[in-house]
């Protein structure tokens, strides 16, 4: 169907350059039903394009680098929706709170790098702000401070508002994504005072396996992506409907999902020996925790005094923390030891492996899940890791110990004279894999944006903000 109109050139096309209906943020636009065709004779005759037509949808996932496992997250659904849905979205990664607001929401990193280095400050924040009215009342400190104290908290809330929604508005998103348990209540504030619930659709992922802080927990979600059923029932004590919830597991990056090379092909491009067993030390992306001492008693355990030899080997990654990286580098070995500063291929390295040692790290354990590895954790962060322990250990897929020599015994017996419980952990491991969950993810969120109105489809300028044009 073709509509003719007659208008001035000049001003319709202002008009439509306005409010964003030849696409808006470079979006493009598919023809349909109307469409704008402009003639140069007198009548200056027009096809109008659909406001509402198809076009490329913007996704702004929501998170904070207080921890590796947001950022992490935040990645792995980046990557899962370019390989499921390739240009039909625009995927924006953004940590709102830094690069939009002032102290002390863009110095979260660092606060809570100080909070989690004096663990029990960590575990006092974590547990004195569980209580929904004390986290409440926070989120209206916060906003009473960004409006310099003043006297009317309705005006505070205003003021804060405005600066997160500056963020929210400059990438016109269709969807957002949060995989941060403050990223939730302020930016569904912006979204309702804006009049956008209808047209945004806003879910959260919660990134923390089995324990979780009840920030996570919105009921004004449209989904609420859970790793387990632990986390689910939670959901449910805090408000949220069962209809507003899915369990997919941990989103973990796509290359961990797929095919990869086999662990002697591995171990061959990683220049790794083909015939001795392997364990992973991880020491996190800071390179923190008893590293060297774990290390160093694992190269007394794995060789064996009466042959002379070694009965397996040491992968070290140290993340950034190059110090320690020197410090390794410096020993002596009786075993062979590779010792890595941080790594961006760990699919690979986990896949070359037999065992891991970590710290709690939602992220590293739901890895080494899909990857069959018994896991060894040696300590946690108190509060949202602390979970993550009795999930491994009560569903037979690891220990726990914050001995290193302990964690040194262990491996030296899996490795020698317990290897069938070695493999029965690596079953139990596989078992509680979950590594297509990106993937659920990223398709369910797709079903909900086709399950979406015309309104969703109309340009942002059209909708709540249209009055600023005037």
């Amino acid at each position: 169907m073709v509509m003719n109109v007659v208008s001035p050139r000049k001003s319709i096309n202002t008009v439509f350059e306005r409010v964003g209906v030849y696409g808006f943020g470079g979006s493009r636009q598919k023809r349909c039903k109307y469409e704008i065709d402009q003639d140069d004779d007198d009548d200056e005759t027009m096809e109008m394009v659909q406001i509402g037509a198809e076009r490329t949808k913007n996704v702004l996932i929501l998170m904070s680098d207080t921890g590796g496992g947001h950022r992490a997250s935040a990645e792995a659904i980046r990557d899962a929706f370019k390989l499921e849905f390739g240009d039909e979205y625009r995927i924006f990664v953004k940590d709102v709170w830094k690069e939009y607001t002032g102290w002390p929401l863009n110095n979260m990193e660092r606060q809570y790098k100080f909070m989690v280095k004096h663990v029990q400050l960590w575990k006092v924040a974590f547990h004195g702000t569980s209580p929904r009215w004390i986290h409440s009342l926070y989120l209206a400190a916060i906003a009473a401070f960004y409006a310099n104290l003043r006297n009317f908290l309705i005006c505070a809330a205003l003021f804060a508002y405005r600066e997160v929604e500056a963020g929210l508005m400059e990438y016109k998103p269709d969807i957002i994504i949060s995989v941060h348990p403050l990223m939730q209540h302020i930016p569904l504030w912006v979204l309702k005072w804006q009049g956008l619930q209808k047209k945004v659709i806003f879910v959260t992922v919660i990134t923390d396996l089995n324990t979780c802080h009840p920030t996570w927990f919105h009921p004004g979600v449209n989904r609420c992506y859970c790793p387990s059923e632990e986390v689910a029932k939670r959901a449910l004590v805090d408000g949220l409907e069962e209809s507003q919830i899915r369990v997919f597991g941990l989103p973990i990056r796509p290359s961990f999902c797929r095919a990869i090379l086999s662990k002697d092909e591995l171990r061959v491009e990683l220049e790794m020996d083909l015939t001795l067993p392997a364990v992973l030390l991880m020491g996190g992306g800071e390179g923190m925790g008893p590293v060297k001492k774990t290390a160093k008693a694992l190269g007394d355990s794995l060789f064996d005094k009466e042959t002379g030899k070694p009965i397996g080997q040491l992968i070290i990654i140290c993340g950034r923390n190059k110090l320690l990286v020197s410090t390794l580098e410096s020993l002596e070995w009786k075993i062979p030891v590779k010792i890595r500063g941080f790594e961006t291929q760990m699919q690979k390295w986990m896949g070359a492996c037999d065992c891991i040692i970590t710290k709690a790290g939602p992220g590293t354990i739901a890895e080494a899940l899909i990857r069959g590895l018994p896991i060894i954790l040696n300590d946690y962060i108190p509060g949202q890791e602390k979970g993550n322990v009795p999930y491994v250990v009560d569903n037979g897929a690891g220990v726990f110990t914050r001995s290193p020599k302990e964690t040194a015994r262990l491996v030296a017996e899996w490795f020698s004279t317990k290897t069938d419980e070695l493999q029965r952990m690596s079953e139990n491991s596989l078992k509680l894999a979950q590594p297509n969950a990106v993937f659920d993810i990223v398709k369910d969120i797709h079903e909900l944006a086709c399950q979406r109105g015309p309104l969703a489809n109309v340009p942002y300028m059209l909708t709540s903000s249209f009055s600023s044009l005037i």
